[in-house]
C-alpha cells in the first residue's frame, strides 16, 4: 500500500470518488511484483500509481477495474504466459500471476494510512474467493487486536492471530472454505548501526536509499557525529546498552555491531539476542567472533541464542572496500528478512 497511499490521498483531496485497486495475491514463475503490490487508478485509468506486473497485463487489469467501478464487483484476474510472449505483458520469462481487482475502501486505505504515518502495524485483510456475497468484504486488524470491517464476522482468534504476525502478504482458506488474502503493515525495517566507523557511514547511505529507518550509535563523538551521519534518522552518542534500553529493538529491527571494540559491541550484541529482532551481525574475522562467543557463553547465552549472530558478517561476495563491504550486509540483511539462505563474507 505504501507505494499507492500518496497518489490515492491526493486523488481523495481532489474530489475523485471512483477510484479502483489490484493487488497481486500468487505469483508462480517468473513476476517482477511480489504477492501485496498494488495497482491504483482513476475511472479509465485516468490517473495511474503502482505496479502490477507491467504491459498488456496492466492494461487488462485497468479495463477490469472500469467493470468493478461500473458494477461495485470485485474481479479476480488470473494471468499465465509462455515464455516466448512473456516480454509483451511485463514478465521476465514465464510465468502466472494472480491479480483482486476492486473499488477502493476508503476506510481500509484511511487505516492503512494511519498505521504508515504513525509507524505502527496492522494488517488489511480481503475475502477473495468463495461465496459471491463475501467478495470483497474487508477487515482491519490492529494489534490488540482491535478488528472493524463488514468481513470481521468471519474471523477466528486464529486467524486474527495470523494476520498480527504475518509479515509478508499471504493468502489462506478459513475452515469455511473463503479465501482471505492477508495484506500486512509494518513500519519500515530500522538498520541500528553500532559503531560509527568508515563501513557505518557506506552502510547508512545505502540503507538509506533501500528504505531501512537508519540509526547509528556510538559513546565516542568523533566517531559518533552528525559530520560523519548528516542524513540519518537517528544518531545516539551514547552507549548500547542505555541507548538501546531507551528506543528498544523489535521484530523488525536490524543490528550490526562495527567498532571493532567488545566494549562497545558485546553491549549492544546483549540486547540484541535478548529482542526479536530479525537480524544480528558483527563485523570481525572468524577468530575474533570465536572469542566474542567466549565471552557471550560465559554470560549465559546459550549456543542457539549466538547462533543467532551472523560473523563474519555479510555475504561472500569478496567485498574489500567499505562500501562493497555495507552492500554485503546488506545484501545479507534482505536474504534474512525474506528468509533467503546466505554465505557469510569473511573480513
Amino acid at each position: 500500500m505504501r507505494e499507492v497511499i500518496d497518489d490515492i490521498a491526493r486523488w481523495l483531496a481532489d474530489g475523485e470518488t471512483d477510484i479502483a485497486l489490484a493487488t497481486v495475491l500468487t505469483t508462480w514463475g517468473s513476476a517482477p511484483r511480489k504477492a501485496g503490490a498494488k495497482l491504483a487508478f482513476t475511472a479509465g485509468g485516468a490517473a495511474i500509481s503502482g505496479s502490477v506486473s507491467g504491459g498488456c497485463v496492466e492494461g487488462a487489469v485497468i479495463e477490469a477495474g472500469g467493470e468493478v467501478l461500473a458494477d461495485g464487483r470485485p474481479r479476480l484476474l488470473r494471468f499465465g504466459v509462455a515464455d516466448e510472449t512473456a516480454w509483451s505483458v511485463g514478465l521476465a520469462c514465464g510465468g502466472t500471476i494472480e491479480v483482486f481487482v476492486e473499488r477502493l475502501d476508503v476506510a481500509a486505505y484511511e487505516a492503512a494510512r494511519r498505521w504508515i504515518e504513525a509507524g505502527t502495524s496492522g494488517a488489511l485483510l480481503t475475502a477473495v474467493a468463495g461465496p459471491e456475497e463475501w467478495l470483497g468484504r474487508k477487515a482491519t486488524v490492529e494489534r490488540g487486536p482491535v478488528v472493524a470491517g463488514s468481513l470481521a464476522v468471519a474471523l477466528d482468534a486464529d486467524i486474527v492471530t495470523q494476520a498480527n504476525a504475518a509479515r509478508h502478504a499471504q493468502r489462506i482458506t478459513t475452515a469455511q472454505g473463503l479465501e482471505l488474502f492477508i495484506d500486512p503493515i509494518r513500519p519500515s525495517p530500522a538498520l541500528v548501526m553500532v559503531g560509527g566507523a568508515h563501513i557505518a557511514v557506506a552502510l547508512a547511505r545505502l540503507a538509506r536509499v533501500l528504505g531501512y529507518r537508519t540509526v547509528v550509535i556510538d559513546p565516542r563523538r568523533a566517531f559518533g557525529s552528525a559530520a560523519r551521519f548528516p542524513e540519518v534518522d537517528r544518531l545516539v552518542q551514547a552507549w548500547p546498552d542505555k541507548a538501546l534500553a531507551e528506543e528498544p529493538l523489535t521484530a523488525d529491527s536490524a543490528v550490526v555491531t562495527l567498532s571493532h571494540d567488545p566494549k562497545i559491541d558485546d553491549p549492544a550484541l546483549r540486547a540484541a539476542l535478548s529482542s526479536d529482532a530479525f537480524y544480528i551481525g558483527a563485523l570481525g574475522s572468524r577468530k575474533t567472533h570465536a572469542a566474542r562467543r567466549e565471552r557471550l557463553a560465559a554470560e549465559g547465552f546459550s549456543a542457539a541464542q549466538l547462533a543467532r549472530i551472523h560473523a563474519p558478517i555479510g555475504l561472500d561476495i569478496g567485498a574489500q572496500t567499505p562500501e562493497e563491504i555495507a552492500v554485503a550486509i546488506l545484501g545479507q540483511v534482505i536474504s534474512v528478512q525474506y528468509s533467503v539462505s546466505s554465505r557469510s563474507v569473511g573480513q
